[in-house]
């Protein structure tokens, strides 16, 4: 089914990417906001880090 729907239909999101552009590239302007930024990124490398240790300890049991 075609959409015959015109231009008058259309909401043009010009103004939304605008904010949402200016939210994305505003730069952290403190060490609070950088050491919040990079608060998560620590805790996503140590999760990694733990969840191959389960599966390799995991893999050795089992083959062991």
């Amino acid at each position: 089914m075609a959409n015959t729907q015109g231009p008058q239909g259309n909401h043009d999101p010009a103004g939304n990417t605008q904010m949402f552009r200016a939210f994305v590239d505003e730069a952290p302007q403190g060490p609070q906001q950088a050491a919040a930024a990079a608060g998560p990124r620590i805790g996503l490398i140590i999760g990694v880090v733990v969840a191959v240790a389960i599966v390799a300890a995991v893999a050795w049991l089992a083959l062991s």
